[in-house]
Parts: C-alpha cells; structure tokens; sequence
C-alpha cells in the first residue's frame, strides 16, 4: 500500500515492470512462525535477502515451514511465474481479518500465491491487483470475480480457487481484508528488489537550487536596470 519512490526510479519503473511480466523468476518467502499471529520470513534474490513480515488481527489456522505437504502445482506457473514456491511454505487463514505483510527493503511487483479460497470476499483496500494465473490446484479449482475498480475479488461457495496475483509497482508494505471460512492459505513472493537511487528527490532538489538562485538573481537585476 505505502509506496516508496526515488528519482531514478521514476524514469526506470516503466521498463522494469515491462521485463519482470515476461520473465518473473519470484523469490518466494521461507517463513517461520513466531506467534499464532505473526511470522517472519526471507525472499532470496541471488546473493541479497529481504526479510519479511506477516502479521494478521485474527489466529492463523496454520503456518508452516518445512512441513509433510506439498501445496504448489502448475495452477501457478500458468502465467508469468516461472518457479513455484517452496514446496512446504505457507500460512493458512480461517477466521476472517486484516491481514499485513511488510519488507525490509522496497520489492517490485510482490505476488500472492493462493490455496483454496473458497466463498471469500478479499480486500487490498486502494491497491489494484492483477490475476496472473488460475488453476486446478491441490482442492479443486474455481474463478475468481474482480472488483469493478481492480481493488480485492470475491469467490463462489462452490469455488477452490488456486493461483497467483500480482500487485504491479513497488511495495514496501501491502495489506488486505479476508472473510472466514474453513481455512484458505497463501505465500508471498517478488520478482526483485527496487533499485534505489543515489539521488533521492530531496538532494536533487538541492543540487539544482545553486543555479534556480543564480537564474532568479538575473531576472531580478534585468527588472531593476529596465
């Protein structure tokens, strides 16, 4: 939700949102519990990691690491993902509530990869959100319904919806709302970390104001000989 820009950023955003929907190799999270609320976790990018946050206002059903099943099969690499997520990571959610993911460092283009949402009502507040992909997946499979403004999806009593969504751009943070069901999981991954600038906007503005100035003084000097 919070978005955090710098001046080259700006003018690169475009072209790098462009490469990583053709070829998004995703550092997905390896989580571990640390609470029935709250977890923490790291996406691996090469030889950098960012650590990630999850925290919920109502109990987690479930958070795994390392555990007996394998939820991810090819409902998620149906789109742009070109790798799963870790076969064993994920946290699974039954009483409805907000729920918060933050980043150590800005990512681009987070994605959530879905288990069996079924008869839910998914909120990302003024976030729109893209389906990357949907499938058959471990519980069955069904369709999810956008929101008319891009913003959360709601799915069927009758639906087990498995697949990925995207949230384009540059993230430090995300939340959404969920409703309760029996339980519905999901993971989070990104397809990189956001370069950061060596000139945020604040110094470059300062670095121009020297010649602003100078510029200012001419006009005013012109005004007083004319």
């Amino acid at each position: 939700m919070y978005k955090k820009f710098f001046a080259t950023t700006l003018a690169l955003s475009a072209s790098m949102l462009t490469i990583s929907a053709h070829a998004a190799n995703i550092g997905w999270t390896d989580w571990t519990k640390t609470s029935q609320k709250t977890a923490s976790g790291t996406m691996a990018f090469g030889s950098d990691n960012v650590s990630v946050g999850f925290s919920s206002s109502s109990d987690a059903y479930f958070i795994e690491s390392g555990a007996t099943d394998n939820w991810w099969g090819n409902a998620y690499t149906k789109g742009t993902v070109s790798n799963l997520p870790s076969s064993r990571e994920i946290i699974g959610l039954s009483t409805g509530g907000t729920v918060e993911i933050k980043f150590s460092e800005t990512v681009l283009n987070p994605y959530i990869a879905l288990v069996s949402w079924n008869a839910n009502n998914v909120d990302f507040g003024d976030t729109k959100i893209k389906f990357d992909s949907t499938g058959l997946g471990k519980y069955g499979s069904g369709s999810p319904t956008l929101y008319s403004d891009g913003t959360g999806f709601t799915t069927s009593n009758f639906a087990e919806l498995h697949g990925v969504i995207i949230l384009e751009g540059l993230f430090d943070s995300f939340s959404f709302t969920h409703t309760s069901e029996g339980w519905h999981g999901f993971t989070v991954g990104a397809a990189g970390i956001a370069p950061v600038s060596e000139v945020p906007i604040p110094a470059a503005a300062f670095m121009f104001a020297p010649a602003l100035l100078g510029f200012m003084g001419l006009r005013r000097k012109a005004k007083q000989a004319a």
